[in-house]
Formats: C-alpha cells, sequence, structure tokens
C-alpha cells in the first residue's frame, strides 16, 4: 500500500481575507498536522505525508487540498474552510485515499466537507512516460 500524501497551499486567500491575515490553508495546514500528531490514527498504516506547498495553482478557489500516492489517482479539492471540521475531513479522506487500491474517491464514499469542491481528478502515473526521441528538423512544415 503507498503512503497517501496529504498536500496544503499555504498561500492562497479567498478575496475576502487581506494579505495582513493569515492564509487560511496555513491555518488548516497546522489543523491537520495537529490531528496526524495526536494519533496514531488507525486507518493509517503508515501515517500520511502532510506538506505545505507554496501554491497549488487553485487561487480562485483558495483553500486548497490534493490527496497523492504512487501508482493512484491523485484529487485537488478547493474552497475548503480552515477549521477542525475541515481538517478531521482531510484526515479522513486521506485515510480512504490511503486505504484504497487504485485511489478513488466516489462522491458518496468522502466526507462531507470534500463531497464539493473537486477541482481535479489525475489518473495515476503507472511508468515513467517515455518521451519519444526528437527527430532532426528538415526545416519544412509538415
Amino acid at each position: 500500500m503507498s503512503c497517501t500524501e496529504i498536500l496544503i497551499c499555504t498561500t492562497c486567500r479567498p478575496p475576502d481575507v487581506p494579505r495582513e491575515a493569515p492564509a487560511p490553508g496555513g491555518l488548516l495546514l497546522e489543523a491537520v498536522r495537529t490531528i496526524v500528531a495526536a494519533g496514531p490514527q488507525a486507518q493509517f498504516r503508515p501515517a500520511p505525508m502532510v506538506r505545505g506547498i507554496a501554491c497549488l495553482s487553485g487561487c480562485g478557489r483558495a483553500c486548497t487540498v490534493a490527496f497523492q500516492a504512487a501508482g493512484k489517482h491523485a484529487y485537488l479539492f478547493g474552497d475548503m474552510q480552515a477549521d477542525a471540521a475541515t481538517a478531521a475531513d482531510v484526515v479522513a479522506c486521506a485515510a480512504l485515499h490511503q486505504q484504497s487500491t487504485d485511489g478513488l474517491l466516489p462522491r458518496s464514499s468522502r466526507p462531507e466537507r470534500l463531497r464539493k469542491g473537486i477541482l481535479a481528478k489525475l489518473p495515476p502515473l503507472d511508468q515513467p512516460a517515455a518521451c519519444p526521441a526528437a527527430e532532426p528538423s528538415s526545416g519544412e512544415c509538415a
């Protein structure tokens, strides 16, 4: 079983949050880390990695959270609230992702706060893609 990584954007913020105020993602990151550190979470073997990322490019839908693991679908969610209930749902959703063989997270099985706000679902990268060798250009358009 591959370990799920929880990624949380620490820089983006909704339009109503001033630059002087803490970014909601930073607050959510700390809340998620607190829950994981308080574990051991029975649903995690091994415990998830939790990482703050300077930008997940979900700025228009701030506060963003992603789940990824080797050989599994990756997910990106936006419009998350920076509170304890969302942090608990993020950890619970990460557990579902980790327990899944393919990483698929059907809407009906996700915790309440992650049933909406999905920005992307990416298929797993099972094998590194081999780039075709570049052919010398003849200078003519094909």
